[in-house]
């Protein structure tokens, strides 16, 4: 009886449906703006080896943001910054955004999480090539980073490639 509850149990969460990778709905640019500390992520070619990376948003009267990022790289305290852009989406309102290192380049930039007070973000692709975990301050509670994963995860995110950028999970 036991063995087929469990393989009842097995069949049923094998084939629950994954989380829809899609961009949040509603977008506050202006809220948006500001300092974000890439706190976890499933780095880029731009991002990868990088340490202790914060990212400045900032939405200009063209109405795409100019984005100035700085990290350090391993095994160097030096800072480094790079200069890019984000557009928002067309309605200007969805987490579906594209950012631009190099012109005339554009990649997807999809905001799949937000906390109601803009206090985390999480930043992900439609082909789930990257992800990025962002807060306001350098520490987000270790529930929080749980929940967060576990849902990236369930929205297909290899959550095994993430990294930490300040400091080590607990």
């Amino acid at each position: 009886m036991m063995k087929t509850i469990c393989s009842l149990l097995f069949v049923l969460f094998t084939y629950l449906p994954v989380e829809k990778n899609v961009p949040v709905a509603k977008l506050d640019l202006k809220k948006y703006a500001g300092t974000w500390y890439s706190l976890y992520s499933i780095p880029t070619i731009f991002d990868k080896g990088s340490r202790e990376t914060t990212t400045k948003y900032t939405l200009n009267k063209d109405g795409y943001y100019n984005v100035i990022t700085t990290y350090k790289k391993p095994g160097d305290d030096q800072v480094y910054s790079r200069s890019s852009k984000m557009f928002p989406s067309e309605d200007g309102d969805k987490g579906e955004l594209q950012a631009q290192f190099i012109w005339p380049i554009k990649v997807d930039y999809w905001i799949i999480e937000l906390a109601d007070d803009y206090s985390y973000v999480v930043v992900g692709h439609p082909d789930h090539k990257s992800l990025f975990i962002m807060s306001r301050n350098q520490t987000m509670p270790k529930k929080t980073h749980d929940e967060i994963v576990a849902r990236c995860k369930a929205k297909g995110y290899d959550v095994a490639k993430l990294t930490s950028q300040w400091h080590e999970k607990a």
